[in-house]
């Protein structure tokens, strides 16, 4: 396997870093992104997690890997989720021994052009978060029904959890690989929007530092989205017990010391 690496033109440490794609029938946007990521952070390897797509994207990406030892692709038997695609991905390069790994789509809505600033909030984070919902940060191409239901749910999520940031249910981001060495992976059952907040909440509650970095987020031009009513009632369900549980804590830990 050879060394993927950020920093090394300004003399900082050389890092490894790999890219996640999950993929489920994504046969039409899979050449196109990773192209993008090659040409926007040449040296870094991408993982590509396909859960059994029928239309070929598997066989698609191990024509990409035959050709470039940059692309490693996992194949899964079936449809099992997004979070359980990253939760796989992560255990692989944690055993690959990755210093940086970054979740991104497969449908060009995370822009590959924009990662190298996520790897370097790295240089002084041990979470970067791309975000739509902090200043210079944006969507493309969303109605306002999508909008309001993003801005709404992270809203909610600030408030419930009582942390800090804008948008925790975005699925652009770089962990530093202590984060996801110190979660407890096996414990995340969450998918969808409901993933992300569970992993960026385990993170702040671990003590990381987390920044968010703003991002453009373009809506898919082909395909179809994988956002549906459950993952959405997953979220609101799931963040609501986890708030509880934390302001429970919070107000026994304020009863024990008055």
């Amino acid at each position: 396997m050879t060394e993927a690496s950020s920093g090394a033109e300004d003399g900082s440490e050389v890092q490894r870093v790999v890219v996640i794609i999950p993929t489920y029938n994504e046969r039409e946007n899979l050449p196109m992104i990773l192209e993008r990521v090659r040409t926007s952070v040449p040296s870094a390897h991408v993982l590509v997690v396909d859960d059994g797509s029928p239309d070929g994207t598997g066989d698609l990406a191990d024509k990409f890997a035959a050709e470039d030892e940059r692309v490693h692709v996992m194949h899964r038997a079936e449809k099992a989720g997004l979070g359980a695609a990253y939760i796989a991905g992560f255990e692989w390069a944690l055993d690959a021994e990755y210093d940086v790994i970054v979740e991104m789509d497969a449908d060009g809505s995370h822009a590959p052009e924009q990662l190298p600033r996520l790897l370097a909030a790295t240089a002084h984070a041990d979470l970067a978060l791309g975000s739509r919902w902090v200043p210079g940060g944006k969507v493309v191409n969303w109605p306002k029904s999508r909008e309001l239901l993003s801005r709404g749910g992270n809203l909610y999520t600030r408030i419930a959890l009582g942390i800090e940031l804008h948008d925790a249910t975005g699925g652009y981001r770089a962990y530093r690989r202590i984060v996801l060495q110190t979660i407890d992976l096996s414990g995340v059952s969450s998918q969808g929007y409901c993933f992300q907040v569970d992993l960026a909440w385990r993170a702040v509650q671990a003590g990381f530092r987390v920044v968010e970095v703003p991002i453009t987020f373009a809506e898919r031009e082909r395909g179809e989205s994988k956002m549906s009513g459950n993952i959405v009632r997953e979220a609101l369900i799931r963040v609501t017990e986890w708030g509880a549980a934390h302001r429970t804590a919070q107000l026994k830990a304020l009863l024990r010391r008055s």
